[in-house]
């Protein structure tokens, strides 16, 4: 591509409005442009690594016997009313009407989709396994859209589902999904993690999660190096180090604690140490009040109580819900509540503990569990720094990470929503067993440019690089340099190298400034050595250039 009478922009300054890094650079580098909070034009540049990467996928998912499909954006509300997913979804479902009033939805996931579309083909356990998959935009309301590409309104997804006759032929078709999501995130450069998460919304047998590792991560993730346990902050285990405490149990004693409303503060004034107390967490589940009670020292764990409560939804509790309990706010305490009360596992091997005393102005010290009544008990808190390996016992690592890629083994939960049954060998009726596995396609792009910069700009990997060579003409009044450049572009496109000529009549400056932003992973410099046949040629990913001749360039990049 030559720039000259091209649509071709960059900007000078970061941007004020982008969070992120990636978000940051692909706009200024001109390869995306945001319209609204959550939504991005993908321009000429943006485009051409987007479809790269959709290429290796479909590569390695066409290797695997996989046939794409394309099924439309625009759904009727029945697909997901059917299996009972509207609820779940809430808010965050884009919602609409068409004029005949049918109620419609802008697909935020295919699952239903993909198991009527089965239902065309399946008759018998003959008919199956098989794999069928897409390149589609997904629509999600979300709160807080952020992060560039990573936390966004509309995407493309790469979504797979398999569907098979039963557990084995499922673990098969999972296994084959599992090893090209690692081949084509390994082709891509991405540095990732495999872990452990939960199954949440989509439900079903097991869900893994391709991590790529990025310091603005929206997940933590957790795993040990002493052997192969990783997962996901939202559903890890806590494992304590083994502490044996010897110490005697106190009486119990309200102690006034004027102005203290936080745990902090209140460890503080009675110079206790924030693990020798326990903190409420005053809650709203599905519409119910519920406090939970964990060690000072520790963060409540969302997923895992609702996955514990068997609930949809956790919020913080408003003063309306708390009025119709005995609970005040930061001196609340689980001794004497009128209401449902969860305690962590943790909280059952602390003694003489400081707990709020449900009086405004008051807190007990010396508490035990044996003075607390509770509903529930169970591991309702995060991982923290010295926790230990559920599997081998070993201090974990932490780090954060962006979630890119995801396999689910969905079992039978959509067959029997959708009605999808075969007939056995002995014609009985089965559900059958399926699997969906999903690869974001902006978010990859967003994680690799999280990886791969520097204080200039991106540094994409080769494979994927909208360009493999820039060439800049230091002056276009020079007809030398011209005609070098130009001789040069079309050698090297003869041999199939994807190169970008910088023609325009810009200084210098500006197209090195540009070269470097977009990242293309190779420049060469056709300045004043031009007329002897010399250049210059330099990698993104390294700082000096080097003088070759116009062959010795062109055998560098072959």
């Amino acid at each position: 591509m030559k720039l000259k009478d091209k649509y071709f922009f960059t900007l000078r300054e970061d941007q004020r409005d982008e969070d992120s890094d990636s978000g940051n650079l692909l706009v200024k580098a001109g390869f995306i442009k945001k319209t609204s909070a959550g939504v991005y034009m993908m321009l000429p540049l943006g485009l051409i690594v987007e479809n790269k990467i959709e290429n290796i996928i479909r590569k390695n998912m066409n290797e695997t016997g996989a046939q794409e499909v394309k099924m439309p954006a625009l759904i009727a509300s029945e697909y997901y009313e059917n299996s009972g997913r509207m609820s779940g979804f809430g808010p965050s479902i884009f919602k609409l009407k068409d004029r005949n009033n049918k109620d419609m939805v802008l697909g935020p996931t295919h699952e239903e989709l993909f198991a009527y579309a089965a239902k065309s083909m399946i008759k018998s356990y003959k008919n199956m396994p098989f794999n069928l998959y897409q390149f589609q935009d997904k629509f999600r309301d979300e709160p807080r859209a952020r992060f560039g590409l990573v936390r966004v309104k509309e995407f493309v997804m790469k979504d797979a589902y398999s569907f098979d006759i039963n557990e084995e032929g499922l673990d098969k078709s999972y296994k084959l999904m599992f090893d090209a999501y690692k081949k084509s995130f390994d082709m891509l450069g991405v540095n990732y993690r495999i872990v452990k998460a939960d199954t949440g919304i989509m439900g079903g047998l097991l869900s893994e999660e391709f991590q790529a590792i990025a310091p603005l991560g929206e997940d933590t993730v957790i795993y040990c190096d002493e052997c192969d346990y990783s997962s996901n902050m939202e559903i890890s285990e806590v494992v304590r180090p083994q502490v044996i405490d010897n110490s005697e149990l106190q009486p119990i004693e309200e102690v006034e604690t004027p102005h203290c409303e936080t745990i902090e503060d209140v460890c503080k004034l009675l110079n206790v140490e924030t693990s020798h107390s326990i903190k409420a967490l005053i809650m709203n589940v599905d519409g119910e009040l519920v406090i939970f009670f964990i060690n000072g020292d520790r963060e409540l764990n969302e997923t895992k109580v609702l996955k514990l409560l068997q609930a949809k939804e956790i919020n913080f509790a408003d003063d309306e819900l708390i009025a119709k309990s005995n609970a005040v706010p930061g001196y609340c305490g689980p001794i004497g509540l009128n209401c449902k009360v969860v305690i962590d596992k943790e909280v059952l091997e602390m003694k003489n503990f400081v707990c709020g005393a449900n009086k405004k102005g008051y807190h007990f010290k010396n508490a035990n569990v044996s003075d607390i009544k509770y509903d529930l008990v169970g591991d309702i808190v995060n991982c923290k720094d010295g926790d230990l390996c559920p599997k081998c016992h070993k201090p974990l690592k932490f780090t954060k990470g962006i979630e890119v890629g995801n396999t689910f083994k969905l079992g039978t939960k959509y067959s029997k929503a959708m009605d999808l049954q075969y007939a056995d060998v002995n014609n009985k009726l089965q559900d059958v067993w399926m699997g969906s596995y999903g690869i974001g396609i902006g978010r990859t792009m967003a994680a690799i440019v999280e990886q791969n910069h520097d204080e200039k700009g991106i540094i994409w990997p080769e494979i994927i690089a909208p360009f493999k060579v820039i060439i800049l003409i230091m002056s276009t009044k020079d007809e030398t340099q011209c005609k070098v450049a130009n001789d040069l572009y079309d050698k090297l496109q003869s041999l199939g190298i994807e190169v970008m000529l910088d023609d325009r009549d810009e200084r210098p400056g500006v197209k090195f400034n540009d070269s470097e932003l977009i990242g293309i992973p190779y420049r060469i410099t056709v300045g004043r050595g031009a007329s002897e046949g010399k250049v210059e040629f330099k990698k993104r990913c390294e700082a000096q250039a080097e003088e070759l001749t116009i062959e010795e360039a062109i055998e560098k990049l072959k």
